[in-house]
C-alpha cells in the first residue's frame, strides 16, 4: 500500500539529506527507557511535521488519500526526519535510526496521522 512509496521516500531523505550529527558511540550508560525518552521528542517533532503537511492537504477528504498526502509530507519534513534518525543514532548506535524509521516508525506513522486528521476535524 503506502509502506513501498514511505520507503522510497525514506531512501530518498536519508541520502538527499546531510547528517548534522556526528555519531560516536551509543551512550550505553542509559537504560533503554532513558535513551528512549530522549529520542522521544525528535519522534513527535517529526511526526507532527507529517501530521500539519497532511492536515493543511486539500486532498484529504476521505481515507483513500492518505497515504499519498503522507508520501508528499516526507521531502518538506526532511530535516526534521533526518534529525530524529540522527537522534535515534545518537542514543542507539549508528545504523538504528534508519533501522527504525524504516521499519517500526514507518509502520504506525498511517495509524498515527490518520488519528491526528480525526481529531483535528472535531475541533
Amino acid at each position: 500500500m503506502i509502506l513501498p512509496a514511505l520507503t522510497g521516500v525514506s531512501l530518498l531523505i536519508m541520502t538527499a539529506a546531510i547528517p548534522d550529527i556526528e555519531s560516536g558511540t551509543a551512550p550505553t550508560h542509559l537504560s533503554i527507557q532513558r535513551r528512549t525518552a530522549a529520542v522521544q521528542p525528535a519522534i513527535n517533532r517529526a511526526t507532527e511535521c507529517v501530521a500539519h503537511a497532511v492536515s493543511a492537504d486539500p486532498r484529504i477528504v476521505d481515507a483513500s488519500k492518505l497515504g499519498d498526502a503522507i508520501v508528499d509530507s516526507m521531502l518538506p519534513c526532511r530535516d526534521v526526519m533526518r534529525s530524529m534518525i540522527d537522534t535515534y543514532d545518537t542514543y542507539f548506535g549508528d545504523g538504528s535510526g534508519e533501522a527504525f524509521f524504516s521499519g517500526p516508525y514507518l509502520e504506525v506513522l498511517p495509524k498515527a496521522i490518520s488519528k491526528w486528521v480525526v481529531d483535528e476535524r472535531k475541533r
